[in-house]
């Protein structure tokens, strides 16, 4: 969106006509950044600005505003897609990059895929270079960089956090979502720093001892790194909203990923989280808002919808909403304008709902 400037004006008609209260900008991708920014790689900020002659984010804050809606900077955290160049990994070294159970770096994985011979069974579920949250130098890398943002647009509404997680594996085979392959953190200096922290051995290899308590230290890492984003964000902007997209199956989540979303909320380091509930499946979808609706934290969670899924069946996107609606959730958040944009009949029929024709 920040680089196509004379896209706003349409971003903000759908918005109105959606009857959409929050708009989530992505700001911070692969390492490199739509914002000004001396941390990240800003060459796409400064191509934009050029292009609007004036910062495209500082300009879309002020118009948003002026329609009464609210802007999230959205940041892919420890995902850097396939950028091998970012800034990050040229400042902390290659140590930065997650390193599987066998020691292979990412940077080493063929076209960023799983190598054999896992490859047979286990594939990348989003392929790219992850970062390791638990490699020196990488949190505070990335808490300057986000804080730096919140600083320079005292105006943003909320920062969303995307891709704060380690990276997942799935079975090689359609439609699986529940893989346990290859899991991430083992790098040298990170099972370094487990060992001077806990006085343990961290498992390698084929080596599984002490596995649970190298699960639950290197999901530390990740809680640790939300933590201090959200206090270097509100530090910088008290009034700011954090967010993150997560992991509709939160067991899994946590397990699996590191991504324990509960706790964020139940601490206050989030004020809101944004499941992923992107399925076809009504029944599915049902069962989740239900259960969101039964957590501790109901009221702060805002069910993430597909809409891109339906653009060609615009009432499958209509069920959706009424079924999270319909479970009492606080808010949806519906996945990505572009596809709505792009699909004229999605378009109309949700803005028909909206206003009730």
């Amino acid at each position: 969106m920040l680089e196509h400037p004379e896209r706003v004006r349409a971003l903000l008609d759908d918005a109105r006509a959606l009857g959409a209260t929050d708009l989530f900008v992505q700001v911070y991708r692969g390492g490199r950044a739509w914002f000004d920014s001396s941390h990240a790689d800003a060459s796409p900020h400064r191509a934009a600005a050029q292009k609007a002659g004036e910062d495209p984010l500082a300009s879309l804050v002020r118009q948003a505003h002026a329609a009464g809606l609210s802007v999230h900077a959205w940041v892919n955290a420890l995902s850097l897609a396939q950028n091998r160049d970012a800034p990050i990994v040229r400042k902390v070294g290659k140590d930065a990059v997650a390193v599987d159970r066998q020691g292979r770096s990412l940077l080493d994985y063929p076209e960023y895929e799983v190598p054999p011979p896992e490859r047979g069974f286990y594939r990348m579920g989003t392929p790219g270079l992850y970062l390791d949250p638990a490699a020196p130098g990488v949190a505070a890398a990335l808490v300057a960089t986000f804080a730096e943002l919140c600083t320079r647009y005292p105006d943003l509404d909320g920062l969303h956090l995307d891709y704060i997680r380690y990276p997942d594996v799935l079975p090689f085979s359609p439609g699986s979502r529940f893989g346990v392959g290859l899991d991430f953190g083992y790098g040298a200096r990170s099972r370094e720093r487990f060992r001077a922290e806990t006085g343990r051995e961290a498992p390698f290899g084929h080596n599984l001892r002490n596995a649970d308590a190298w699960d639950a230290w290197r999901r530390e890492q990740v809680d640790a790194l939300v933590r201090a984003i959200a206090q270097a964000a509100r530090k910088a902007s008290p009034h700011i909203a954090l967010s993150a997209a997560v992991w509709s199956y939160a067991d899994r989540a946590y397990l699996a990923i590191g991504q324990d979303w509960r706790r964020w909320l139940e601490d206050g380091s989030l004020d809101f989280a944004v499941p992923m509930a992107y399925t076809r499946d009504d029944r599915l979808l049902r069962y989740q808002a239900q259960e969101f609706a039964g957590s501790p934290v109901a009221a702060r969670i805002w069910i993430g919808l597909g809409a891109w899924l339906f653009a060609d069946e615009p009432t499958g996107a209509l069920r959706q909403v009424e079924i999270a609606r319909s479970a009492g959730a606080p808010a949806d958040a519906l996945f990505s304008w572009d596809s709505i944009a792009d699909a004229p009949a999605l378009r109309a029929a949700l803005a028909a709902a909206v206003h009730g024709r």
